[in-house]
């Protein structure tokens, strides 16, 4: 008997063994065909994403830290004495299987999110932190660059590698090196939780903006609404199963339309508070407590790290550098746009009752009777100008402005991986065929996208071993999608939006730098959208206008008459454009400067103490509501969302350049912004590249005519 169990004990661990083996080799046959763990065998080298599942990133990530802690161990144990090469220069190229993965990872669960997504980047981000923390808190690696750095006078750097030795050396710093190993420990748990909250506050903003719906039974309900407006709620009604029906939500180009052109007062109270009052509702999406969390945490470290408060540490790193020089810059134009806004409230006011209503104009009358006003000045609204921005007319004419500027040229591409069918795209190239990088555009709104326009990269530009690195570009949009058969008509805004983003990405495209943490985009915070913004400059050129604006059915130029309106109107609403930005960049620093007690935050009061210590006049609501305010709890914009006003500043100053030659193409001008703005990525101070373009200081002057504020 016993012989038998030991027979059959034999057998079943024969079996178990094999088993075992079975799962090893499946386990090591997967891992071999992780497409994330392998160059990418795809034309340029861009991700392929048919072939990504979710299940590849974590496995793909732990080894991408395997191989870069052993390159940090290869840095540290080096006998030879620190130098620039061998310290500075292999921490910036170590990492990029990990640079590369997480890439393709926080772009998708931005642009093209689902439920599986969400669950690995909340498994993926604490590990990012760690890691990040582990590299930065490293003493061994701090004291070699802490003495190539005491000796950067010595070394004969360029400027470009002066930069990135000044970078490395203030980041470690800024991460906490300098810290005792209980102040470590406690920041490393700072940043690992912040991580995570961020990540849930997105969450939560991109399932609230996707659960409302204003459900629409009766076609009286759609008075007033362009058919344009009306096709695409159609098509959203039919996309999520209603028949017969119209669905408006909260996305921006669901939402502004509605608030333009609807005649039905109670419905667009009832869109406008939907949109106020996302993750403010106290359910599971509800962000207040998280807001607490992230000010509480952020202050905390700002305290670890010697600063007052987290707008010091922040700014230290910025044009503005203090945030007295910010306050100082936005309360000045906010004095101005609110004075404004309340001129234009007052003729708003009129209008209304001259068209015989009898009640006081509220904050979602605004819209409404805002583009009344405009139609009856200047005759033009986006129901007219839409036939001439179709969607391929527009890309086409920020291409062309790219052509006539730099001389690039875009070539479309049928056969590379995309993330979504609807996404476009292009090979860049020099006029004489060189490549330059490759571009994805995408388009329309979704449910797995987050609201919001961006550029990101997939990879970013750099050289190595004198080889230069293309980069691959993306940009996002959220435009409203068209009815089946029925062309992509753009609003201006959305033009403007379009430009906005191509900006960005020429920025990266142009790039012509050595290393990775200096090319491209990665400058201070308050000059990253001076590129961007100066490209909305032609856009809305009377010249540049003619050649892009189109009409989608005849090909006809946009009439020399809409220009006019075009350019009359510009000014129109300003005051309140710039008012209900001025007031979330306000909110922001205030959030970041001025918390008393941390223990005891109350988001909605304080919230509504900072909107009234700014004047913000009560039909004027704040662009973001601090729930919803994504661009300061989960993106990179916190204590930067003043940024924008700063580079408007830039961007006036900067195409009146051009237009001082009497030529917005003149190629003068647009190499000295090439070869001192676009290329130089983070290698210079900001404000000494703007000075050699421009040959001195900007002028805020530009800005303030420009808006119409002076």
């Amino acid at each position: 008997m016993r012989k038998y169990i030991l027979l059959a004990f034999s057998a079943l661990l024969i079996i178990a063994c094999t088993q075992n083996a079975k799962i090893k080799n499946e386990g090591e046959k997967e891992m071999e065909t992780n497409p994330l763990l392998t160059e990418f065998n795809t034309p340029f080298g861009v991700p392929p994403f048919e072939l990504i599942k979710p299940q590849y990133y974590i496995p793909a990530i732990q080894e991408g830290i395997k191989q870069q802690n052993e390159e940090i161990d290869n840095i540290v144990n080096n006998s030879d004495e620190p130098s620039f090469k061998n310290t500075i220069e292999a921490l910036d190229y170590s990492g990029e299987l990990l640079r590369r993965v997480s890439s393709v990872l926080d772009n998708l669960t931005s642009a093209e999110t689902n439920d599986e997504l969400q669950k690995v980047e909340k498994e993926a981000s604490p590990i990012m932190i760690e890691q990040s923390d582990k590299i930065k808190l490293n003493e061994k690696l701090f004291a070699r660059i802490k003495q190539v750095y005491n000796k950067k006078d010595e070394l004969n750097l360029n400027t470009e590698q002066q930069m990135l030795l000044e970078k490395y050396y203030k980041d470690f710093v800024r991460g906490g090196a300098n810290l005792n190993n209980e102040d470590k420990e406690t920041l490393k748990s700072i940043n690992k939780e912040l991580a995570m909250l961020s990540i849930k506050f997105g969450d939560n903003v991109l399932a609230e903006t996707n659960a409302f719906e204003l459900v629409i039974d009766n076609k009286a309900d759609l008075a007033g609404l362009p058919q344009g407006v009306i096709d695409a709620a159609s098509a959203t009604a039919t996309e999520k199963g209603y028949n017969n029906k119209w669905v408006f939500t909260t996305q921006k180009p669901s939402l502004i339309p509605f608030l333009m052109y609807s005649e039905k007062r109670e419905l667009r109270k009832q869109m406008q508070d939907a949109y106020l009052m996302r993750c403010d509702n106290d359910n599971a999406n509800d962000n207040k407590e998280i807001i607490t969390k992230i000010i509480k945490l952020r202050q905390q470290k700002a305290e670890i790290l010697a600063y007052k408060n987290y707008a010091e540490y922040i700014l230290e790193e910025n044009m503005a550098k203090t945030p007295e020089k910010v306050y100082e810059l936005i309360n000045k134009v906010m004095l101005a746009s609110t004075k404004k806004a309340i001129e234009e409230r007052t003729e708003l006011q009129k209008l209304l009752e001259r068209d015989g209503k009898t009640f006081k104009l509220d904050y979602y009358d605004w819209w409404y009777y805002a583009e009344k006003l405009k139609k009856e000045k200047y005759n033009v609204n986006d129901e007219i100008l839409q036939p001439y921005f179709e969607k391929n007319s527009v890309r086409e004419g920020a291409f062309m402005v790219a052509n006539k500027l730099y001389g690039i040229k875009f070539e479309k591409l049928d056969s590379v991986p995309v993330y979504n069918k609807d996404v476009e795209v292009y090979r860049v190239t020099e006029a004489d065929g060189t490549g330059i990088g490759i571009l994805y555009m995408d388009f329309f709104v979704r449910p797995g996208k987050k609201s919001g326009a961006w550029m990101t990269s997939y990879r970013k530009q750099y050289k190595e071993n004198g080889k230069n690195i293309e980069p691959i570009i993306s940009t996002v949009f959220n435009f409203a999608r068209p009815a089946e058969g029925k062309p992509a008509l753009l609003t201006f805004d959305d033009v403007e939006t379009v430009f906005h983003e191509f900006g960005h990405a020429l920025h990266g495209l142009l790039s012509n730098c050595t290393y990775i943490k200096l090319s491209g985009t990665s400058v201070a915070r308050d000059f990253v959208e001076l590129p961007s913004q100066v490209m909305e400059n032609w856009a809305s050129d009377p010249v540049v206008l003619k050649l892009y604006a189109k009409h989608y059915k005849t090909g006809e130029a946009i009439p020399d008459s809409l220009i006019e309106k075009i350019d009359a109107s510009s000014k129109f609403n300003q005051g309140f454009a710039t008012t209900e930005f001025m007031s979330a960049a306000i909110l922001d620093m205030d959030w970041h400067t001025k918390i008393k007690d941390f223990d005891n935050i109350d988001v909605r009061k304080f919230e509504n103490e900072s909107l009234k210590n700014m004047g913000l006049i009560p039909e004027i609501k704040v662009r973001y509501r601090s729930t919803y305010f994504s661009h300061i709890f989960q993106g990179g914009y916190a204590v930067g969302y003043y940024g924008y006003l700063w580079a408007a500043i830039l961007d006036a100053d900067a195409f009146q350049a051009y237009k001082e030659t009497g030529n917005v193409f003149n190629k003068e001008v647009a190499n000295k912004f090439k070869n001192n703005i676009l290329t130089k990525g983070g290698t210079d101070d900001p404000m000494k590249l703007y000075i050699q373009f421009r040959g001195r200081e900007p002028k805020i002057e530009a800005l303030l005519n420009k808006r119409g504020l002076n």
